[in-house]
């Protein structure tokens, strides 16, 4: 194991040790409603890599990452949920938003970060955006990414995660 597979691992222990219930274990079995009016629910991508990304209208970091979860989410094994917060109830602005910035992911709005019925509330804490939480096959939490999604480090993650889980199988 390199050195940079330690720290990483080291600090998704610690990120896990450190944070709130919801992190530890088993995820909840969110359930959204996207803009179209669908229903989404953890348990329906069961088997796939979900990523919920938390944005705000006006976060530039957040439309910087665009293309790269555009392309994570034309994998045929990864589903990416964009959740725009702070707009408060107007799914209209959310939608016209997301589309302005070619964000071609399913898309939820969020509501406020201070509404105590948000929908992040069902993932974990947002503290600034953008911020994505990674989800296995199996529906666990597996990676807390603050600020930009990464495309190489989710990739070689996910790869590291199938190796062990292989791995451990095989013992």
């Amino acid at each position: 194991m390199t050195f940079r597979h330690l720290f990483q691992r080291t600090l998704l222990v610690l990120a896990i040790l450190l944070a709130p219930p919801a992190l530890a274990g088993k995820a909840i079995d969110f359930q959204f409603t996207d803009v179209t009016g669908k229903t989404l629910r953890l348990s329906d991508y069961k088997g796939q890599w979900v990523l919920v990304n938390f944005w705000a209208p006006w976060c530039p970091l957040c439309w910087a990452e665009t293309q790269t979860l555009n392309s994570l989410n034309q994998r045929k094994d990864f589903v990416v949920i964009g959740v725009g917060l702070d707009y408060g109830p107007d799914e209209n602005s959310v939608r016209d938003t997301a589309k302005r910035h070619d964000f071609e992911v399913t898309i939820v709005a969020g509501g406020a970060r201070r509404d105590p019925n948000s929908v992040y509330r069902q993932v974990g804490p947002v503290d600034f955006f953008p911020t994505s939480y990674l989800y296995d096959p199996t529906g666990e939490i597996v990676m807390f990414v603050p600020g930009q999604v990464r495309e190489g480090k989710l990739l070689a993650f996910m790869e590291d995660w199938k190796k062990e889980r292989s791995r451990n199988r095989g013992r």
